[in-house]
């Protein structure tokens, strides 16, 4: 196995100084994927990858186009430079990093499979956010027939990359807050068996939040409509799946 990590980043200038540090230890390389961000924030990720250039490489995009994009940026050159599999994290210093060991270690026991995390929080998660992760979970039970997805919004993640190109190259996935939804949903939809670790989540480490409530909120139920279609067409195969 070959795995890279590859964390989107929107404006976290203080809060990616931390991630980055707190990752050192692991020795894996690390692309850093700037999607837009302000001035001040590009020239911080600028100064961490000249300052860590023997494990991090800088990915910058012209103009935000959303985690989704950022991410499948990341996945597209990490599937270029030859990696079997990628870790995705997000930049806001939400999850626990000491649990990465956790995730490379049943990655490497699975190494065909989707590993997801699933969220414990603290006091810090925002009631509305919560509410709204249960019953997007239960859209994903419906869309794939199955409650293999425990959580479909974690971006604590590590990819099996054959899965991810074959599905990047049949599938145009969401660009914003959707993409983790979607992307979970079309690999088990492809066949790919789902593991879920858990790990404790808090909201977030620079007190700077680009979920949009109304907006992305409006942006998944729509998606989840998206999926549902699809998965009807699908339905006899995840039938079978289900109770071979």
């Amino acid at each position: 196995m070959k795995t890279c990590i590859v964390i989107p980043v929107y404006n976290h200038p203080q809060a990616i100084v931390q991630v980055v540090e707190r990752l050192k230890a692991y020795d894996l390389p690390c692309y850093l994927v700037n999607d837009g961000s302000s001035e001040a924030c590009s020239a911080i990720l600028r100064g961490i990858a000249e300052q860590e250039k023997g494990w991090i490489t800088l990915l910058e995009r012209p103009s935000n186009g959303g985690k989704g994009a950022a991410v499948s940026d990341g996945l597209r050159r990490a599937i270029a430079d030859g990696y079997s599999h990628a870790v995705q994290i997000d930049a806001d210093g939400q999850h626990k990093l000491e649990d990465l060991g956790r995730f490379l270690a049943s990655s490497e026991q699975h190494p065909d499979s989707l590993i997801l995390g699933k969220p414990r929080f603290d006091a810090t998660v925002p009631k509305g956010r919560l509410y709204g992760r249960q019953f997007t979970n239960l859209w994903i039970w419906i869309n794939t027939l199955s409650f293999a997805i425990a959580d479909g919004m974690c971006g604590f993640r590590c990819y099996p990359l054959a899965a991810v190109e074959k599905l990047l190259n049949s599938a145009r996935l969401g660009r914003r807050m959707d993409f983790d939804i979607e992307i979970a949903v079309r690999l088990y939809w492809q066949g790919v068996d789902v593991v879920n670790l858990e790990t404790e989540v808090q909201y977030p480490l620079d007190g700077v939040s680009h979920f949009q409530i109304l907006k992305d909120n409006l942006l998944i139920s729509g998606k989840h409509a998206q999926l549902f279609f699809g998965m009807l067409w699908r339905l006899p195969r995840l039938l079978w799946r289900r109770f071979r």
